[in-house]
């Protein structure tokens, strides 16, 4: 989980790919840089998300068998939400209870 802030977009194929300024991170299980990419399939539910707003992000690092891919995905059961004060104290919240 962690606060960023949508810097470019592009179409890959069935996916889109987000440039996203990590501006904090809340809960994570991997290290995240100041900019990273977020792929989202185009067949998930989430909406688009818009160059130059922040959100509250939810994703999973995805390494695939042969370990030659390595990425952070949205997926259907992550979540994208538009970034506020409080939301942030929410997530911050909710990260020392777990």
């Amino acid at each position: 989980v962690f606060h960023g802030r949508i810097l470019a977009r592009r179409l890959v194929g069935q996916e889109t790919r987000y440039e996203v300024e990590v501006k904090a991170p809340y809960r994570h299980r991997f290290p995240l840089v100041a900019r990273e990419y977020l792929w989202v399939p185009n067949t998930c539910g989430c909406p688009a998300l818009r160059e130059g707003e922040e959100y509250l992000l939810m994703a999973r690092r995805h390494v695939n068998h042969e370990h030659t891919l390595n990425r952070i995905l949205l997926r259907d059961d992550g979540y994208a939400r538009p970034w506020t004060p409080r939301e942030a104290r929410l997530v911050r919240e909710a990260a020392r209870h777990c």
